[in-house]
C-alpha cells in the first residue's frame, strides 16, 4: 500500500483504503462527516497515540487484500448507482424493521430503562429525515449527478450549480451524525443490560449494523462522489 501520512485526512484514508473503515470504528473516529479532519487532528481529539495508531493501519493494510475494484475508479454514474442499489437499498428495506422494533422495546421496557423511550424518539425522528434524504437524491440530486457525467458540458441545472444541493445534503447527514452519536450514548455503545430479551438485544444489534452501514454510506456520498461531482463540474464548465 502506499504509506499512510500522518497529516494526510481520514476521509482520503478510508477512500483509498477502504478495509482501514473498520479500525477507525473501532476507535470511534469519523471518517464519514468528519472525513477533512487529519490523522494527527482526530488522534489528539480522542486521546489517541497518532504513531502507535498510524502503524497499526499500516499493519492492518498490509495484511488485508486489496479488494477486486476500488470505487475510486468508478463513473460517477457507476458510484451513484452503487450507493442507491447498496446503501439506499439496505435503509429502504431496515428503517420500517428498525422502527418496528425501537417501539416495541421502548413499549415493554421503557418503564424499566426511560432511556428506550429517548432512543425510540430519536431514531423515528432520523427515520423520517432519512427517508425524505433519499428521495432528494434519487430524484433530483443523483439524476443530475447522472447527467453531469453523460454530458460533454456542464447542463442546465435548476437552482445553478450541483454545489448548492450537495452543501444540504452534507447539512442533513451532519444532523444524522449527531443523531447516531445520540443513539449510541444512551444504547452505552450498543450494549445489552444483562437482564435484556432477545427482540432488545436484536434491537441493538441492529442498530449497531445501522450505525456501521451510516458510516459508509455517507462516507461515499462525502468523500467520493460529491467532491468528485463538483470537480467534474468545474473542469466541464471550463470547456
Amino acid at each position: 500500500m502506499a504509506t499512510v501520512q500522518i497529516n494526510d485526512t481520514v476521509g482520503a484514508i478510508v477512500r483509498d483504503h477502504p478495509s482501514l473503515a473498520h479500525l477507525f470504528e473501532q476507535a470511534q473516529v469519523d471518517y464519514c462527516c468528519g472525513g477533512q479532519k487529519t490523522l494527527a487532528e482526530v488522534c489528539a481529539q480522542r486521546g489517541i497515540d497518532p504513531q502507535s495508531f498510524l502503524a497499526e493501519l499500516e499493519a492492518y493494510s498490509a495484511a488485508t487484500p486489496a479488494p477486486e475494484s476500488n470505487l475510486g475508479d468508478l463513473s460517477l454514474t457507476e458510484l451513484a448507482n452503487h450507493i442507491e442499489q447498496i446503501h439506499h437499498a439496505y435503509l429502504h428495506r431496515e428503517l420500517p424493521r428498525l422502527e418496528k422494533l425501537v417501539t416495541k422495546v421502548a413499549t415493554v421496557h421503557g418503564e424499566k430503562e426511560p432511556r428506550l423511550r429517548q432512543i425510540q424518539e430519536i431514531f423515528l425522528a432520523l427515520s423520517a429525515e432519512l427517508t425524505t434524504h433519499l428521495m432528494k437524491e434519487e430524484q433530483i440530486l443523483f439524476p443530475m449527478i447522472r447527467r453531469l457525467d453523460a454530458s460533454d458540458s456542464v447542463p442546465i441545472f435548476h437552482g445553478g450549480t450541483l454545489a448548492n444541493p450537495i452543501q444540504q445534503m452534507e447539512l442533513e447527514h451532519e444532523a444524522a451524525g449527531v443523531a447516531l452519536a445520540q443513539l449510541r450514548q444512551l444504547s452505552d455503545h450498543f450494549t445489552p443490560p444483562d437482564w435484556a430479551c432477545n427482540t432488545y438485544r436484536a434491537m441493538l444489534d441492529a442498530l449497531h449494523t445501522f450505525e456501521q452501514d451510516m458510516h459508509q454510506h455517507v462516507h461515499k456520498e462525502n468523500n467520493l462522489l460529491f467532491p468528485q461531482a463538483i470537480a467534474l463540474e468545474q473542469t466541464k464548465g471550463q470547456g
